[in-house]
């Protein structure tokens, strides 16, 4: 039986909540927005309906709190709960207590993301369903000595995961025994503090891997559908950084076995509501089934540039019981887009996080050119969260043309008070590899003296700027600026044309 929803809380914040609530308020929701001390002047509070305070800065105390959640939905008396992804959204606990309470939550059941969001228990269930799987163990461990037990029988190298979460948390390459203890000890940590469960698994590390995903739709009827592949293969620690789809890799019979694997297994699960399957692809083009993610993904733009469809739209369509409006013979697979996710952190730096204030940005515009932007002129990056800043999208009729057009919208677009990773993408697009699509999840490894190498002189002014940029902060710049400081931003501008804004 359908259910109307007409208010909707976003746990989230950043950009991803300013992506759903622009889609509510095309569909004539109201929008709720949650915000913790370090996001009381962010852009999703400016930009919902209603804004409530939810707690202090670190996650644990807001955003993965999920009582305060809970409780200001209830005093906002919102319909549903949108969890973007990050922090709750596969948090099956989460999931149920929404629907206790009386609201729809906007996803998979509980039952499906405590079933696949392990990834344990997912790879149970794609064994029981027929899928292929990358040789691995069947249980999550905690004990040291046991994992070396299991990567001796299983022999290097290997690959520590996270039992629960994604985002490449909690992963580690090992290569040799006496790296283990350490990539144990930091896997695990890691996985305690992202998702409060430290247990891992290993896996054999499959050589020259290809990272594919699949996008599936379910609704509560039955009826489950894919929209296609996305290449997510340019990684840094596990990482995704660039994205595109179709993938240049993959051969038409492989896009259609990694697109019926992703079928076979929604339906297997009665999977309902938006998802990824995520699936390895060697050099051979033999595939293996990953984990899923049962959200909303960070790279969702890419495949609505293809598919010319609405992801947050076809959610809340489905978690309102309403039919998937489309048969699988109805989506087509058009052109080719590209994603760069856009991060504050320095790539010189071992890309170490760089929060701050954002004194001026310059957004690229023109045809096919998407941003999903989460900050604002004026705005304090916080250090508290995950560094995305952005995601930059383009679409071309050829991969080739989204290429091109990606290159001139990051030659546009300009951050000035913090550094960004915005060199890294348009070093990164002219490497000769990427150009060709003969790339795969080592890419960043194997290319990045490149990607980050610099001539003399754009050194020279990258210091210059670097030191104009330090004298606007120790001004504390506002947005409005005058006389002194107007003429540093003037000259920031100059010296960022003449260096190609590579400073960003």
């Amino acid at each position: 039986m359908a259910s109307s929803i007409k208010k909707v809380l976003i746990a989230n914040r950043g950009e991803i909540a300013i992506r759903i609530l622009r889609t509510c308020r095309e569909l004539g929701i109201t929008t709720v927005a949650l915000f913790s001390d370090a996001d009381r002047s962010a852009l999703h509070v400016r930009r919902a309906d209603e804004a409530y305070y939810l707690g202090k800065s670190p996650a644990t105390e807001s955003y993965l709190n999920i009582e305060k959640i809970i409780a200001i939905a209830k005093k906002a008396r919102v319909d549903a709960i949108h969890p973007g992804y990050g922090f709750l959204s596969e948090n099956a606990q989460f999931a149920q207590t929404v629907i206790d309470a009386g609201m729809i939550f906007v996803g998979p059941s509980p039952k499906t993301i405590s079933q696949m969001g392990s990834k344990i228990e997912a790879r149970k269930i794609a064994i029981q369903a027929g899928v292929p799987v990358i040789p691995g163990m069947e249980k999550a461990i905690q004990d040291l000595s046991e994992a070396k037990k299991i990567a001796q029988q299983m022999g290097y190298p290997i690959l520590l995961k996270a039992a629960m979460g994604g985002g490449g948390k909690g992963m580690r390459t090992v290569h040799r025994e006496e790296e283990l203890a350490s990539a144990f000890e930091l896997a695990s940590g890691e996985a305690l503090k992202s998702f409060k469960d430290g247990s891992v698994f290993i896996e054999k590390l499959i050589e020259g891997p290809h990272h594919i995903e699949v996008q599936i739709l379910g609704d509560q009827h039955g009826n489950v559908i894919h929209l296609f592949e996305r290449e997510c293969s340019i990684q840094r620690r596990h990482q995704k950084i660039i994205e595109e789809s179709p993938s240049p890799f993959i051969t038409e019979a492989t896009r259609k076995k990694v697109c019926d694997i992703a079928l076979k297994l929604a339906k297997h699960v009665g999977y309902q509501n938006a998802g990824t399957i995520e699936m390895l692809v060697d050099k051979n083009q033999n595939c293996y089934f990953l984990e899923v993610n049962t959200r909303l993904q960070v790279e969702h733009p890419i495949t609505e540039c293809v598919t010319h469809l609405d992801l947050v739209k076809l959610q809340l369509e489905i978690a309102m019981g309403k039919p998937l409006p489309l048969k699988q013979a109805d989506i087509t697979q058009t052109g080719a887009a590209i994603e760069c996710r856009i991060y504050a952190e320095d790539p010189f730096n071992n890309f170490r996080p760089s929060p701050g204030l954002v004194i001026d940005q310059q957004y690229p515009h023109g045809p096919e050119v998407r941003l999903d932007n989460g900050i604002y002129q004026g705005f304090t990056v916080p250090m508290e969260y995950d560094p995305i800043l952005a995601k930059l999208i383009t679409w071309g009729n050829t991969r080739q043309e989204a290429i091109t057009r990606m290159k001139r919208a990051l030659a546009e677009y300009k951050i000035i008070g913090i550094k960004t990773n915005l060199y890294f993408h348009r070093r990164a697009l002219e490497i000769a590899d990427f150009v060709k699509g003969h790339y795969d999840t080592h890419f960043v490894d194997q290319h990045l003296a490149e990607i980050l190498k610099i001539d003399p002189q754009e050194k020279e002014i990258a210091l210059m700027l670097a030191a104009l940029t330090q004298h606007l902060h120790n001004k504390s710049l506002k947005p409005t600026t005058s006389g002194t400081e107007a003429a540093s931003v003037s000259a920031w501008k100059l010296l960022g044309r003449k260096a190609g804004l590579r400073s960003s």
